[in-house]
């Protein structure tokens, strides 16, 4: 796990903005808690701050390549480079080498190109003092993140929009477009939220310098014919997630995997018990959050069955090592908790207990191991969420997620019907939705001649492969780097990613279930139970507790006369709310409800917290 701060800058000597690097840098701590590294010159400063979340030992970063005394190039790295040693025999060097040393000597044979060498969840920044320009790079699947502003005559940059923010002359401020894209999920490429921020696009190189910027594409989706039948199919699909579980253990400290009892994570945690036990090692070692209500499990449209009956089962099949944490209402409720888990994503989210549930998981785990392999994005890749096998969602004109709240009784995006009614006009949270729609549409690899159902599912799945992943990537991310534990997802390998992505619907689904691929590829490898146990996304709490307590979050701000996000709210709503919070217990009207409580709570203690202004 690392961090990185940095500031580039063409009329300002940077040698004397030491103090402002350092707190740009520290900003960053909770991603790199075992120390930190400056490197300035006049013209360009990196920081980065570093943890050992792998068992390799501190990396040496910034590398810093020097010919006749004077520096050439200067390179960081977040995230972790996959298999080194075929990079390092790629760039003919011997001996141990850094993510830092590799990513920069690859800049230094193959320039702009670099990444497309480059293998895993990784963000790079490297300035070459040659051009005086910032090259940056984010991995294919936009893994990592990494923000940058511009600012004077220079820009400023950051895995996180923290370390920007600590610079004394930026003023974080969010405008109507910068609400929309907060209030709709839409995962708009390159998009930072806050106005004059931007995030470095996934698969991109950009070359940041005084005549502005460059922008270099080095992988995207391709539509290709699937060249396989089904048995071929489900093989192929099986060998390449078990190579990606595999390069995502590393060859350091092993780390644990995420255990929730669904296919996606335990098909992870059953190759991974395989790759260990290859290797001579093991058990495999697993984790897993639920509820202390659970045994008052009530089934619904959205959650059909509890995970630990399912989670005991493959730790029983494989014999794991297995660690469950328990939570209580009070715990996901608590202010200090929220507070933890906004500081962790430097924005308000309308995911609610699913954020502090995971960020007290990550907490209780780094305990044990330095690192988890997640099942995340699998229902990205086979097709595996709600939506997409309810026919009006799927062929409704906006974002799959927005249809869904719809479909649950959202009015306004994702989260936002608890807005004033004069802001919503202003912002048209749907026509926003419904122009990211149409932008993905027209950027969808297709094949000629595809059409109807097979054309209709790969439209849907390139929204979730982009959009969706936009999102639910740095959530993931973000909450793991801020308890120093590194997440890997090995779903979220690039061959594996466009390998399905030309598989058609019709074999994706070939027994009416969902995922029916992935529970073919692992079927040998889990217990019956498992393999057909229907989807059931990320636990929830069921306690009405929990809704009682977000009323009452509620009725605070409506009593607070200094409450920020007071004058962009629906009082008379939320008022009614209140009224009847039986909405906020469970299924799928919970799940929209609670995104707008959610999303009005958290947009109040971020306006506060943040010291956002907002410029309408």
């Amino acid at each position: 796990m690392s961090g990185i701060a940095g500031w580039i800058d063409y009329e300002r000597d940077l040698r004397r903005e030491r103090p402002t690097l350092v707190a740009m840098t520290a900003a960053l701590a909770q991603r790199g808690p075992l120390g930190e590294r400056l490197w300035v010159s006049e013209t360009a400063a990196i920081g980065a701050r570093w943890s050992d979340v792998a068992g390799n030992g501190a990396p040496d970063q910034p590398w810093v390549f020097e010919e006749d005394g004077r520096t050439v190039v200067t390179a960081a790295v977040t995230g972790i480079l996959l298999e080194p040693e075929l990079l390092r025999a790629e760039l003919g060097l011997t001996g141990p080498s850094t993510d830092a040393e590799l990513a920069g000597r690859a800049y230094l044979r193959w320039g702009e190109r670099f990444a497309e060498h480059l293998d895993g969840a990784f963000a790079v920044v490297v300035w070459d003092a040659r051009t005086a320009e910032l090259v940056v790079a984010r991995d294919r699947m936009g893994n990592q993140q990494l923000f940058y502003y511009r600012h004077g005559s220079g820009v400023l940059f950051g895995t996180e929009r923290k370390a920007i923010l600590a610079h004394p002359g930026v003023e974080p401020v969010i405008d109507a477009d910068g609400l929309r894209e907060l209030f709709s999920y839409a995962g708009t490429a390159g998009h930072g939220i806050l106005k004059g921020f931007h995030q470095v696009p996934a698969a991109h190189v950009l070359r940041l310098g005084s005549e502005g910027e460059t922008s270099y594409r080095y992988w995207q989706l391709t539509a290709e014919e699937h060249p396989h039948d089904q048995a071929e199919t489900i093989a192929h699909i099986r060998k390449l997630l078990a190579d990606s579980v595999r390069r995502n253990l590393g060859a350091g400290a092993v780390p644990g995997v995420l255990l929730s009892g669904g296919i996606d994570s335990s098909a992870v945690t059953a190759l991974a018990h395989e790759a260990l036990a290859e290797r001579g090692e093991g058990p495999v070692r697993t984790f897993t959050v639920s509820f202390d209500n659970a045994g008052e499990f009530k089934e619904d449209e959205i959650w059909g069955s509890p995970d630990a009956p399912f989670v005991q089962s493959v730790v029983r099949h494989l014999g794991a090592e297995h660690t469950d944490l328990v939570l209580d209402t009070a715990a996901i409720i608590d202010p200090a908790v929220r507070a933890a888990v906004l500081r962790a994503k430097d924005v308000p989210s309308p995911l609610g207990n699913m954020n502090t549930s995971l960020y007290l998981l990550t907490g209780a785990v780094r305990e044990h191991v330095g690192a988890v392999l997640s099942g995340e994005i699998a229902d990205a890749v086979f097709g595996g969420f709600a939506w997409v096998h309810n026919k009006e969602l799927v062929e409704a004109p906006t974002l799959p997620w927005v249809a869904m709240a719809r479909f649950g009784g959202g009015n306004h995006g994702l989260g936002g019907d608890l807005l004033d009614p004069a802001l919503l006009e202003t912002l048209d949270l749907n026509g926003y939705c419904g122009d990211a729609y149409a932008a993905s549409m027209a950027e969808v690899p297709r094949l000629e001649g595809e059409e109807g159902q097979t054309l209709r599912m790969r439209e849907i799945t390139y929204f979730h492969l982009t959009r969706w992943l936009e999102t639910l990537l740095s959530h993931d991310e973000s909450l793991g780097a801020a308890s120093d534990l590194g997440t890997r997802m090995p779903f979220c390998d690039w061959r594996l990613v466009q390998y399905a992505y030309n598989v058609p619907w019709a074999l994706k689904s070939f027994d009416g279930r969902e995922k029916s691929l992935l529970r073919a590829s692992v079927a040998d490898l889990l217990p019956e139970d498992v393999i057909n146990r229907a989807k059931s996304p990320y636990p929830v709490t069921q306690d009405p507790a929990y809704g009682h307590a977000l009323c009452e979050g509620m009725a605070a701000l409506l009593a607070d006369p200094t409450a920020p996000a007071a004058p962009l709210a629906n009082a008379a709503g939320i008022k009614a709310l209140i009224e009847d919070p039986s909405v906020l217990d469970s299924g799928m009207r919970a799940w929209v409800a609670r995104a707008n409580v959610e999303m009005l709570l958290g947009l109040n203690d971020w306006l506060r917290r943040y010291g956002v202004r907002v410029e309408l």
